[in-house]
């Protein structure tokens, strides 16, 4: 158990616990040294007659604060049903306060479902950019599309988040982000930009990072083009980090007010509801969210309440590549990556749910990926190769479901799986498909060494580590349409991007095939 004097110790030693200043004044006309919206504004989780409006004032994004004086800020927002913001439809104000960053969370609500809105954020004499967003269709609703984007893992620093151009392009009515939002440390090689300082462990740290990231202008586009979705994987903390573990033999009481830090700057600069908002280290942030009777995501969190990794190397945490059959812990039927009461909860929504197309968004690849050529078998154990009784309760509840598809992220490679009970019974019928994206910049492993695992993984229909890239989706009720879109380079902003391949689903038939 964490020892709750450290814990608290080390809490304000992350600046987690730095009181607020005792004379935080109401600033009701604030004056700036440049615009206060520079890290944009961004839109999420849209429900029928619902969504997040987010901004943060920073009118100097990597200076201390974002360069704010410790003074509470309105902030006025307007919601309009024009893109020229005259038929104002809903108006209030926010105010932003320097214990949340001068971040602002505003929850729109009694708005029309399924049409566009359009909306900005004012705070003193400055306007922010205009942003777009949309609700979601009516409950009982029947819509003939939905057409969405899937993105995760970009290093600033290994490109340029050119893949959001394209994406805004493709005009989406949602943006699916399963992780790796920011990176907290520097690796990789031929880097072309620079994170300006080192490793993330602070509050200001975390800050700092995330504005960083905000600042590039096609990352910035794709939030003012639509509302979002997300969870988070290991980078917005650390490197394979599990539950209240550091692969770094941190202390648990440090790590996890390092956790408490990272969480908090995540919500400071997400559009994400209020129920998410961090408690110290947790932060409810799985979710479901439907479109009509169409489709119904299921956003799931695998860090935060998921089992150590199994069988540790000698000097080493976090994750490794084991013997499968050497490690008895692995098939151990107590082992969770999500947790008693996250998989409780969505065992009984898969049971409830009435949606047409049944989407998990998550971190990882699902599949099996046996990464030994010939016989016997190794497993990489921060996936969920490395929970395999939690993936087979996860594909028992799944079986049978209204056409289950699984989408995932963290590998920086594009792989399209069947996804079976037994993944060593070649022969057995798929229970779901998984489409797992690429990273938008982070390097992949080179493609020889995929195609040498591709013999002993056929379940495996397509995979492909050479692109950077993002996965663009059309559903309808017949069918489930994934372009596995890759840019040709990362190393300016303006590189082009093509179709690599797609897959569909078709309805009633569980597992991909390639498009016609």
């Amino acid at each position: 158990m964490t020892d709750r004097r450290r814990f608290l110790k080390a809490l304000a030693a992350l600046g987690v616990l730095a009181a607020p200043p005792v004379r935080a004044q109401l600033n009701a006309r604030p004056r700036f040294s440049a615009s206060p919206f520079g890290l944009g504004v961004a839109s999420g989780y849209p429900q029928p007659g619902r969504v997040v409006l987010w901004t943060r004032l920073a009118p100097e994004p990597l200076a201390p604060g974002g360069g704010m004086s410790p003074e509470v800020i309105p902030v006025h927002w307007e919601l309009a049903a024009d893109e020229s913001l005259k038929n104002i439809v809903a108006s209030g104000t926010a105010y932003a306060t320097p214990e949340w960053a001068h971040s602002v969370h505003v929850e729109v609500t009694g708005l029309q479902p399924a049409r566009p809105y359009w909306y900005r954020f004012g705070a003193g004499d400055a306007v922010s950019p205009t942003g777009r967003t949309h609700t979601a269709p009516g409950i009982a609703a029947r819509p003939k599309r939905l057409r969405f984007a899937l993105a995760s893992c970009q290093h600033y620093e290994q490109g340029y988040f050119g893949a959001y151009r394209h994406i805004v392009a493709d005009d989406p009515d949602l943006v699916v982000h399963v992780g790796d939002y920011i990176y907290e440390a520097t690796w990789g090689r031929e880097l072309v930009r620079s994170h300006g300082d080192g490793e993330t462990v602070t509050l200001d740290d975390y800050r700092r990072r995330y504005a960083l990231y905000r600042t590039d202008p096609d990352l910035q586009a794709a939030h003012h083009a639509c509302p979002w979705l997300f969870t988070w994987d290991d980078h917005e903390v650390e490197n394979d980090y599990a539950n209240d573990r550091s692969q770094n033999f941190d202390d648990p009481a440090w790590f996890l007010a390092r956790r408490a830090a990272a969480y908090k700057a995540w919500y400071e600069h997400q559009p994400v509801p209020r129920a998410m908002v961090p408690f110290g280290p947790s932060a409810r942030i799985y979710t479901r969210n439907a479109f009509g009777t169409l489709a119904e995501f299921f956003v799931l969190d695998d860090r935060q309440y998921r089992s150590h990794e199994a069988c540790p190397q000698p000097g080493k945490r976090g994750s490794a590549v084991i013997d499968a059959a050497e490690c008895a812990e692995l098939a151990d039927p107590a082992r969770t990556i999500l947790g008693e009461a996250q998989e409780r909860w969505l065992y009984a929504g898969l049971n409830a749910s009435r949606a047409h197309w049944t989407i998990l968004a998550q971190q990882s690849r699902m599949a099996q990926w046996d990464e030994r050529p010939g016989a016997g078998r190794s497993a990489w154990t921060d996936a969920w190769d490395g929970y395999p009784a939690a993936r087979r309760r996860l594909l028992e509840a799944l079986a049978g479901k209204s056409n289950p598809v699984v989408l995932g992220g963290d590998i920086h490679a594009f792989n399209v799986n069947e996804l079976r009970l037994d993944f060593d019974q070649p022969k057995s019928a798929p229970v779901a498909a998984e489409i797992v994206g690429s990273s938008i910049t982070s390097q992949g492993w080179a493609q020889r060494r995929m195609d040498a695992l591709r013999a002993d993984n056929p379940h495996v229909l397509f995979a492909e580590s050479g692109h950077r890239g993002y996965v663009r989706v059309e559903v309808t009720p017949e069918l489930f349409k994934a372009d596995l879109r890759g840019m040709d380079h990362v190393k300016t902003r303006e590189a082009a991007c093509s179709t690599l391949a797609s897959f569909v689903v078709e309805d009633g038939k569980p597992g991909p095939r390639p498009a016609a």
